[in-house]
């Protein structure tokens, strides 16, 4: 893999960008539930969003200027309402948002993108939206990453954010990605939003949303919290060029280094979600390798990971592993029972289908970790898959009963 020269866990906008987070008013707690990320320059745009065939007004009209246009000046965002089954007035109401931050901030309507995320079916507050468009347009500013983070934290309990910076172009870059969710999440995406930047010049939208799909595909649709996919996922990705390097593409050398840097920073901001997933004690690898194909590898990890019976045994520190190799058993992959080894960490407790011989305690202790990695050998074939997740506490159940 191409050599990046650090990710932190931080929120350093790339050259060119600002941001700003707000209190709308959209939130009972007063908590911010509004944020704004703007390019001074145009940037290209990549997308990628729910395969839920429900979706927000706010999907269907960014994957719409996504495609038609390519490029885009940035976002706004609203938390508390979803703008999910609004019919024709939320899909009105989303591009009322784009054109008042438009307004603004003197760019053209089609170069604004929106997101939404909150309750469903609750049309939004848009007095309430248009303040605090025109809060955060004012209050714009190169160092406000970290206020963007917090302004779009719905159930989350801690930002999620992570900064990269990589050379490309004969120019240092960097490659910064803010994230939101925590419930209501599936492989393919789930409640998350995640808006990504960078000052690289990269030569074609064509190239960037190339980078962007390959990138997820390996880091939020490897994520799963509770099997539920949201009809809001939304991950956006701008490339301004602002860094002034030359503009690079899959043929050049520095390309590896980009993408390397977005991957970093995608798996970064996957993994915090598995750990600050609603109500989590835990988070949790469930890997799966020796399967017949990767598709199976993909649909026996998704079973074990999305299974409740799984999930709550880990609240505990006892070592079901019967509950996985149920879960292995009615998943669509291939399984012989009498092939399957199973591994917490790096401990067996389970050789060919039966328990194997642990020393105590070691098992429980494992367990009783804060995070630790589920693998099923299916000894069948080579497919491998992975999906990060995490255990199920009666809080989850506190948080989503209303």
């Amino acid at each position: 893999m191409a050599r990046i020269a650090k990710t932190e866990e931080k929120a350093v906008l790339p050259k060119g960008y600002r941001a700003a987070g707000a209190a709308a008013g959209l939130k009972a707690s007063g908590k911010p539930d509004m944020a704004m990320l703007f390019s001074d320059m145009p940037a290209i745009v990549a997308g990628c969003f729910t395969t839920n065939q429900v979706q927000a007004a706010t999907v269907r009209l960014d994957r719409e200027r996504v495609r038609k246009y390519g490029v885009a000046h940035g976002v706004v965002v609203n938390s508390g309402q979803a703008n999910a089954c609004t019919g024709a007035r939320g899909l009105q109401d989303a591009k009322s948002m784009a054109a008042e931050m438009a307004g603004r901030l003197g760019v053209a309507p089609e170069t604004v993108l929106v997101a939404s995320t909150g309750r469903i079916g609750v049309p939004l507050q848009m007095d309430k939206i248009a303040t605090g468009i025109r809060t955060l347009s004012e209050t714009l500013s190169a160092d406000g990453g970290e206020a963007f983070a917090q302004g779009i934290l719905t159930t989350d309990t801690r930002a999620k954010r992570f900064t990269s910076v990589f050379k490309a172009g004969g120019k240092t870059c960097r490659l910064t990605g803010i994230a939101k969710g925590a419930g209501m999440i599936q492989p393919c995406m789930g409640t998350m939003l995640a808006f990504v930047a960078t000052d690289a010049a990269v030569a074609s939208q064509r190239d960037l949303q190339a980078a962007l799909l390959d990138a997820v595909k390996d880091s939020f649709n490897r994520v799963s919290v509770d099997g539920d996919r949201s009809t809001n996922d939304t991950v956006l990705l701008f490339a301004n060029g602002a860094a002034g390097g030359a503009a690079i593409s899959p043929r050049h050398p520095d390309w590896p280094a980009f993408a390397a840097a977005l991957r970093a920073v995608t798996l970064g901001l996957a993994k915090a979600m598995a750990r600050d997933g609603e109500g989590a004690s835990k988070m949790v690898t469930v890997r799966v390798t020796g399967a017949r194909s990767a598709a199976d590898a993909d649909a026996a990890a998704r079973a074990v990971a999305n299974s409740l019976l799984v999930k709550t045994s880990w609240v505990g520190t006892f070592p079901n592993w019967g509950r996985v190799m149920d879960a292995l058993g009615y998943s669509p992959a291939r399984i012989r029972e009498d092939k399957v080894d199973i591994f917490y960490d790096r401990v067996q407790a389970v050789r060919g289908g039966i328990a194997a011989p642990v020393a105590p305690g070691r098992l429980e202790k494992i367990l009783g970790g804060k995070e630790f990695t589920v693998e099923c050998r299916l000894n069948l074939g080579k497919g491998e898959a992975v999906i990060y997740t995490c255990d199920c506490t009666e809080e989850y159940v506190v948080i989503n009963k209303d």
